[in-house]
Formats: structure tokens, C-alpha cells, sequence
């Protein structure tokens, strides 16, 4: 059955996530931005991502999905429950404007981080912004407009060493997350940083030691404490 959800205006501001299965698409509309900061970790509450709570087989043109559909292929009709599934398991349509946008921004961030976070080895001192951006030409970066900036960084540091000489203050950091958040957390903390060392303790306890740029640290911990809620244990063992 057809519903009226969307004026014809509100179609071309559709942002989709869509995943097809068993023969059947289904789809979301979402807030682009927030869509890949859930299937990269960084967040975990579905109704920030969801622009409307229902399922479509198309949402262009208002399509709900079967709810019998849902049922037989994902064993729930509950929409945040399947909207969880599309979103780690399918894909995220964006205009090629918003990637544009995404790409810029992304590289500007990265090259704020490289320039607050690195020093050049032999003078101690930062790169001047023109500097890093031109080694960015150089280099031919390509900035991956679905991934964080801070995901990114350690791949485009590796880029840029043989033009450009960089070096980070690296900080070991132990963290201990409680087994309701641990294996879901796996994902965001191994993409900020290099695990080292990780045990699962008794009662499901995830302790990890991971290596990660200094500057990077606070805004780690920031993300980290959105992502648990503030349940888990940090601690530096090492600074180099």
C-alpha cells in the first residue's frame, strides 16, 4: 500500500540508505553525515541517523516496506531493528555534491590535524599549512569522503613521509570498556589507533592497550565516552 510521507519538494532532499536482499531493496532516509558516523562506531543510537521511522522499498516514492517481508527475511519488522541491518550491511547513497563537500572538509581537517599534532624532525617546529597542502598535491591524497578524518590520518601521514617529514608524539594509551559496549567498540578504537596488546577478562571486560598520536588523545577519549557513555577506564602508560 501507497502512503503520502514526502511532498514533492521534500524528494530532492532525500538522503538513502538501502540494502538489497533475498530479491527485495529496502530503504532509509537518513541524515548522510550521522549515517557514517554509525556504521564507522562513532555513534550507536539509530534514531539520530532517521530522518523518518519507517522502511521502504522505495522511498522516492513513498513505498513502505512489507511488514511480512521484513519479517521472513530479517526476523523482525521493528524499523530501527532492520534500520540497524541496512545500515551496517548495505549502503549509503550521497549526491556527489555532498561527497564534494565531504572530501574538502575532510582534507582540511586532516591538515589541521597534521599541522596542531606534527613537527618537522629537524626543527621541532610545525609545517605551515601551505606546505602540508602542497605535499597533499604531491602526494595525490585521496580523501575517502565516507571514512572520519581522524580515521584517515595514519594512512595519509604514511603518504606523506617520503615528501614530507613528520613526527608524532605517540601515546600508549591501556583502556578497559565493560563487556555491554566491548565488542561493539572494537571497530571505533582500532580505527584511531594501533592495538597493541588485548585481553578478554572475566565477565567480558575488554582491555586493550593501543598506540595513538598525542594530539589525537582528547578528542579519542571524547568519542569514546559518547560511544559508552562514559563506562570505561583510560590510562597513559607511555608517551614517546
Amino acid at each position: 500500500m501507497r502512503e503520502r510521507i514526502y511532498s514533492e519538494t521534500d524528494a530532492f532532499h532525500i538522503n538513502i540508505a538501502r540494502l538489497k536482499i533475498g530479491g527485495e531493496m529496502f530503504e532509509i532516509d537518513v541524515d548522510p553525515d550521522k549515517a557514517l558516523d554509525f556504521k564507522n562506531g562513532i555513534i550507536s543510537d539509530v534514531h539520530e541517523v532517521l530522518r523518518v521511522r519507517k522502511i521502504f522499498s522505495d522511498v522516492k516514492r513513498a513505498l513502505l516496506a512489507s511488514e511480512h517481508v521484513m519479517n521472513k527475511i530479517f526476523k523482525t519488522s521493528d524499523p530501527l531493528e532492520v534500520a540497524k541491518i541496512i545500515l551496517n550491511e548495505g549502503e549509503i547513497q550521497l549526491t556527489e555534491e555532498h561527497r564534494k563537500k565531504a572530501r574538502e572538509e575532510k582534507r582540511k581537517r586532516l591538515i589541521y590535524l597534521i599541522h596542531r599534532n606534527a613537527v618537522d624532525p629537524k626543527t621541532h617546529l610545525p609545517h605551515p599549512h601551505a606546505r602540508i597542502e602542497n605535499a597533499f598535491e604531491e602526494a595525490k591524497i585521496k580523501i575517502d569522503e565516507d571514512k572520519p578524518a581522524d580515521m584517515q590520518l595514519q594512512d595519509v601521514i604514511k603518504k606523506l613521509q617520503p615528501i614530507l617529514p613528520i613526527r608524532f608524539e605517540m601515546k600508549e594509551i591501556e583502556i578497559r570498556i565493560p563487556p555491554e559496549y566491548a565488542r561493539k567498540s572494537y571497530g571505533l578504537v582500532k580505527s584511531w589507533g594501533k592495538i597493541l596488546k588485548e585481553d578478554w577478562l572475566s565477565g567480558g571486560y575488554w582491555n586493550v592497550v593501543i598506540e595513538i598520536p598525542g594530539g589525537l588523545a582528547s578528542e579519542f577519549y571524547d568519542k569514546l565516552n559518547r560511544f559508552t557513555h562514559g563506562n570505561n577506564e583510560t590510562k597513559v602508560l607511555k608517551t614517546k
